[in-house]
C-alpha cells in the first residue's frame, strides 16, 4: 500500500524545483501568482533559475535543490516547474528516506515519470498533472482541478467515447506516464511496476515506429502481461516516416495488446496538451469502459 501525503491547506509553504530543462525567463510567474491564490507560500529553488547548457542546472545542483526539497521539513508540495531532460542523470542518487518517514506531494509529468516511479518504488503516491511552466497555456480545468486535488477533494477523469475502446471494468492502482520514460526504466534501479495495476501512458512528438519499439519494449519484458487495464493518454503530434508505418498510433497499440483481455481506454486527457487532468500515482482507481463513456474514480 502507498503512503499518501498529507494534502494542503491554506498558509502552507510549497516550493517549485527544477531537476529537469532550462526554464524561460519569467516562466515561472503565472503559476507563482496562481499558487498564492490558493493560499499557498512559495518558494523556488535555489538553482532554478541558473541554466546550464540544456538543463535547469548542473547535474549536481539540480540534485541539491530536490534532495534539500525532499528532507524540508517546511515545504508540504514540491511542485517540478518543467520536463524536457535530465531527471535520469541524478534519480539514482537521491536518497528518499526523510521522505519516506514524512511524504509529500510531488507533481509534474513527462521528464517527471521518472521520478514519479522512483516514488511509487518507495511506496508513496504522487500527482501526475500540469507543471509551473504550463501554467500559462493550460487549460482552466487542468488548473483548477490540481487545485481541488491537492487540497483534498476526489477528482475524476471521463473520456468521450472511442471506437478504439476495449470495453470492461477494472479496479487497482494506477501507474504510468510518459513512454518513453516507463521503457528507459527497465532494467534500472527503478524498474516501473504494472503487475496489477492499471497502466497509463502519454507521449509526444515521436515517431510512429519509435511509439512501436517501446511498447513492444514494454511488452517483451512482461510489463504489459499482468495488467487490469491500459489507459491512453494524449499522443501529441504523432510522426510518419517517408514510408509510412501503415496503421494509425491506435491500431499500433491495440496490436500489442491483443493477447490480453483487460480493457484499453483511449483519448483521455492525461498528456502533452492544454487539459491535462491530474491524476494520482499509486490511487486505486476504478476503470469503467462501456459505449457511451470513460471514467476513472478514485477510490481510496
Amino acid at each position: 500500500m502507498l503512503k499518501r501525503p498529507n494534502y494542503l491547506q491554506s498558509g502552507d509553504q510549497v516550493i517549485i524545483i527544477a531537476p529537469a530543462g532550462r526554464i524561460k525567463e519569467n516562466g515561472l510567474e503565472r503559476a507563482i501568482v496562481e499558487l498564492k491564490q490558493w493560499g499557498l507560500e512559495v518558494h523556488v529553488s535555489k538553482h532554478a533559475l541558473v541554466g546550464h547548457h540544456y538543463f535547469s542546472s548542473t547535474d549536481e545542483n539540480r540534485l541539491t535543490d530536490l534532495q534539500e526539497a525532499f528532507d524540508s521539513t517546511e515545504y508540504k508540495a514540491i511542485f517540478c516547474a518543467r520536463g524536457g531532460y535530465g531527471i535520469t542523470r541524478i534519480i539514482d542518487q537521491v536518497d528518499f528516506s526523510l521522505l519516506k518517514k514524512s511524504p509529500k506531494w510531488i507533481v509534474g509529468f513527462s521528464d517527471v515519470t521518472a521520478l514519479q516511479i522512483a516514488l511509487a518504488n518507495h511506496s508513496i503516491m504522487s500527482i501526475h498533472s500540469l507543471m509551473p511552466t504550463g501554467f500559462e497555456s493550460a487549460d482552466p480545468e487542468s488548473v483548477d482541478l490540481l487545485r481541488k486535488l491537492l487540497f483534498g477533494e476526489n477528482v475524476s477523469i471521463e473520456a468521450r467515447p472511442n471506437i478504439y475502446n476495449r470495453n470492461g471494468v477494472a479496479v487497482a492502482p494506477i501507474i504510468g506516464g510518459n513512454l518513453s520514460l516507463l521503457s528507459a526504466s527497465l532494467g534500472t534501479k527503478y524498474e516501473v511496476v504494472t503487475d496489477g495495476k492499471i497502466l497509463f501512458i502519454e507521449e509526444i512528438d515521436e515517431y510512429l515506429y519509435k511509439i512501436d519499439r517501446m511498447l513492444g519494449q514494454l511488452n517483451r519484458s512482461g510489463k504489459l502481461d499482468n495488467l487490469k487495464g491500459l489507459v491512453i493518454g494524449h499522443m501529441s503530434a504523432m510522426k510518419d516516416t517517408v514510408v509510412p508505418f501503415g496503421v494509425g498510433v491506435e491500431e499500433l497499440i491495440l496490436g500489442h495488446v491483443t493477447q490480453f483481455d483487460y480493457p484499453v481506454l483511449f483519448d483521455v486527457a492525461l498528456g502533452h496538451e492544454p487539459l491535462n487532468l491530474p491524476i494520482i500515482q499509486g490511487c486505486k482507481y476504478q476503470l469503467e469502459i462501456t459505449e457511451k463513456r470513460g471514467s476513472l474514480i478514485p477510490l481510496d
